[in-house]
């Protein structure tokens, strides 16, 4: 197997594992917001939930793009 071949599937892997964990955070984050909407006062929960939805589309945004090519 040709290094290159080895070190892109590595990083496939390493950034799915990544896009997986901002799904999960994104989840928890809605979640506390629905147990706790009170939170808003304590944390921005509304604001973290907001950044993470941004962060992970545009990872996936990258992700889709790189398998194009």
């Amino acid at each position: 197997m040709d290094i290159r071949i080895k070190m892109e599937s590595a990083y496939v892997t390493r950034s799915s594992a990544f896009i997986e964990y901002m799904k999960l955070h994104l989840l928890s984050l809605e979640q506390d917001l629905e147990k706790n909407p009170e939170s808003i006062n304590v944390i921005d929960i509304p604001g973290q939930i907001e950044a993470t939805r941004h962060i992970l589309s545009v990872a996936l945004d990258i992700m889709a793009r790189s398998e194009r090519i």
